[in-house]
C-alpha cells in the first residue's frame, strides 16, 4: 500500500536550504531561513543562555515527565512576558508547547473541537505554514488582502474591505509584530481600528507572536495584544515562541496563552488543552523551558538577555539602512526605502520569482521565490555582494 502514497513537494524554505547546502560556490549567501545570524554568519549563543545553562548543569535530579501543559513556573513567566500589566485583570493560562508552531497546532485543534470554530481568516501573504496548519485541522481558510500593488507596503483599506466578509464566530489570525513574511506591520491607529472591528464583528483573535522584541521592543511589540484585552475584550488566543528572541531554535520552546471571559471558562478551556496535548505529543520537553524560566526569574540574567536582544534588534535596523544605502549606489533608479519602514528580520523585497531564481542560479544568493529576504542573514562582508546581484536582476 505504501507505494500508492503521493510524493509531496519539498517545503518552500527547507527545500531551499537543501539546495543551498548542495551549492559548491565559495560565495553563496543564504537569506531564506528565519534565523538571526551575527556578523560572522553564525547563530549566536546568547550570553544569558550560556550562563543559565551553567546553572542548570549543576542540577543532578532525574528528568521526569513535565505536566501535560508544561512546567508551571515557565508557563507563568512566559504568559506574564506576553501580557504584561494586563495579566492582572484577565483570566488567562499559558501552556508550554514545542515552539510557536506547536502552539498554533494545539490552538487550532482547541478552537475546532472545543468551541466549534471552523473558519479562520489570515493575511495574504502569511507565513507559508499557517494555511497548512489550519487545513490539517480541517479549517476553512479564508484570506484577507494585505499588501499594496507593489507588494512592499500595507494596503489597509483593501484589508478592511476584504474582512467585511468575515462573520461572527469565525477566527482571525494576526501577526502581533514583525509580520512574516513581509516585515510590514500596522500602525497604532490601524491596529485600533482593526481590533475594534474584530470585537464588534464577534471574531476570535488568534495572535501569532513569534518575534517579541525584534520589532520595537518587548513591551512595544506586545501592545496590540495588551490594548485589545485592556479595552474590555476577554477572549483571545496567543501563540508565542522563544526561538528567535532567545536564540533557542532547536530547543522548540513556545507557549499557548488562552484568555477567557471567566474563571470557569478558563478552567474548561485548560482541560480541553490538556486533552489535546495528551493525544498529540503527551507533554513537552524540559531543557529549553528551564533555560527561559531561569533567565526570566533572575534579575541579572534577564538584564543581560534584554541588553543582547536590544543589540540584535538595533543591528537588524542597521542592516536595513546599509541595504537601502547600498542599493541606492547600484540601482539608483529603484526605490528601496520601503525596507526601512518594515520591521523584524524579514523584508518583502518586491522581487519576482524569476528574479529570485536568477539570484540563486547566477549568483548563489538564496531568497524565497516570493521575494522574501531575511535581512538578518546579511552582514558587512556580504551586503555589497547581495546588492550588486539584486541590481543585476532588476
Amino acid at each position: 500500500m505504501f507505494e500508492n502514497a503521493p510524493v509531496n513537494p519539498p517545503d518552500a524554505i527547507f527545500g531551499l536550504m537543501e539546495l543551498f547546502q548542495a551549492d559548491t560556490s565559495d560565495s553563496k549567501v543564504n537569506l531564506t531561513t528565519g534565523v538571526y545570524k551575527d556578523e560572522a554568519g553564525q547563530i549566536p549563543l546568547m550570553k544569558a543562555v550560556a550562563d543559565a545553562e551553567k546553572i542548570l548543569v549543576q542540577d543532578t535530579s532525574g528528568r521526569s515527565y513535565l505536566p501535560i501543559d508544561g512546567q508551571p513556573d515557565y508557563c507563568n513567566k512566559a504568559g506574564n512576558l506576553v501580557l504584561g500589566p494586563v495579566a492582572e485583570s484577565v483570566h488567562w493560562q499559558t501552556s508550554q508547547t514545542p515552539g510557536g508552531t506547536g502552539a498554533l497546532r494545539v490552538g487550532a485543534e482547541l478552537l475546532k473541537n472545543a468551541v466549534g470554530i471552523d473558519t479562520i481568516w489570515m493575511s495574504n501573504p502569511t507565513w507559508a505554514n499557517h494555511p497548512k496548519i489550519f487545513a490539517r485541522a480541517n479549517y476553512n481558510v479564508q484570506q484577507y488582502d494585505y499588501l499594496d500593488q507593489r507588494g512592499v507596503a500595507l494596503d489597509f483599506a483593501a484589508m478592511m474591505g476584504s474582512l467585511a466578509n468575515a462573520k461572527s464566530g469565525q477566527a482571525i489570525l494576526l501577526h502581533a509584530a514583525c509580520h512574516n513574511p513581509t516585515g510590514v506591520d500596522l500602525e497604532t491607529d490601524q491596529w485600533n481600528e482593526l481590533l475594534k472591528f474584530v470585537a464588534d464583528r464577534g471574531l476570535v483573535p488568534f495572535f501569532d507572536f513569534a518575534y517579541q522584541g525584534f520589532g520595537k521592543g518587548l513591551d512595544q511589540d506586545a501592545q496590540p495584544i495588551r490594548n485589545y484585552l485592556a479595552s474590555g475584550n476577554r477572549e483571545a488566543i496567543i501563540c508565542n515562541s522563544f526561538s528567535k528572541n532567545f536564540g533557542l531554535y532547536g530547543e522548540r520552546v513556545g507557549g499557548l496563552t488562552i484568555v477567557s471571559p471567566s474563571e470557569d471558562a478558563r478552567t474548561a478551556m485548560q482541560s480541553q488543552i490538556k486533552t489535546t496535548i495528551r493525544t498529540m505529543y503527551s507533554n513537552p520537553p524540559t531543557h529549553g523551558c528551564a533555560i527561559v524560566s531561569t533567565i526570566l526569574g533572575d534579575d541579572t540574567l534577564r538584564a543581560s538577555w534584554e541588553t543582547e536582544l536590544t543589540e540584535m534588534r538595533e543591528r537588524i535596523s542597521g542592516l536595513r539602512k546599509s541595504f537601502v544605502d547600498t542599493m541606492k549606489q547600484f540601482a539608483p533608479d529603484h526605490d528601496f526605502d520601503f525596507v526601512m519602514k518594515q520591521n523584524g528580520m524579514f523584508s518583502y523585497s518586491g522581487l519576482s520569482k524569476p528574479q529570485a531564481e536568477k539570484l540563486r542560479n547566477d549568483h548563489s544568493i538564496y531568497i524565497l521565490n516570493s521575494g522574501r529576504i531575511n535581512i538578518a542573514g546579511i552582514n558587512a562582508s556580504t551586503c555589497e555582494q547581495v546588492c550588486k546581484a539584486i541590481a543585476s536582476v532588476l
